[in-house]
């Protein structure tokens, strides 16, 4: 029976992951750029597939192990994982701040006039280091295991 509303559970995250992708209209928008509109039901389903894989694998993580040995595989997975999470949710945000036009508003409301491109790219290098201090720290806390 968990297994059932687990997966149920998974599946309904997902399909709300999927509904603000796509009001926010980052799929077709990748789609778009890409010049790759026929794919688009392809990229739902990675979507979706990648949110309940990755529930799966957050609920689920303790039992993952890894064979002796293979602790720099878990930390290149590891470091995979991030990259492509980061550029993910990177996406995510540029597409709903887009959307509302939160920068502009956010600009006029401070008096910003000049500088606003090194705002965002220091609030995105903030999100690096903050990312990068976290994995760090605990590698260095649990062994990379």
């Amino acid at each position: 029976m968990l297994v059932i509303a687990g997966f149920s559970f998974g599946t309904l995250v997902s399909a709300g992951v999927l509904t603000v992708l796509v009001s926010v209209g980052l799929i077709p928008r990748f789609a778009q750029k890409t010049k790759s509109a026929d794919h688009i039901l392809l990229y739902e389903n990675a979507v979706v597939l990648g949110t309940i894989i990755g529930g799966i694998l957050t609920v689920f993580s303790s039992f993952i192990r890894f064979p002796e040995g293979a602790g720099r595989f878990g930390i290149v997975l590891l470091v995979i994982y991030g990259l492509f999470g980061g550029m993910f949710e990177g996406c995510v945000a540029l597409a709903i701040a887009e959307m509302l036009d939160s920068i502009p508003i956010f600009s006029r409301r401070v008096g910003f006039h000049q500088g606003i491109e090194v705002f965002v790219a220091a609030v995105a290098l903030g999100k690096v280091a903050g990312s990068l201090s976290y994995f760090f720290y605990e590698i260095y806390l649990y062994g990379g295991s």
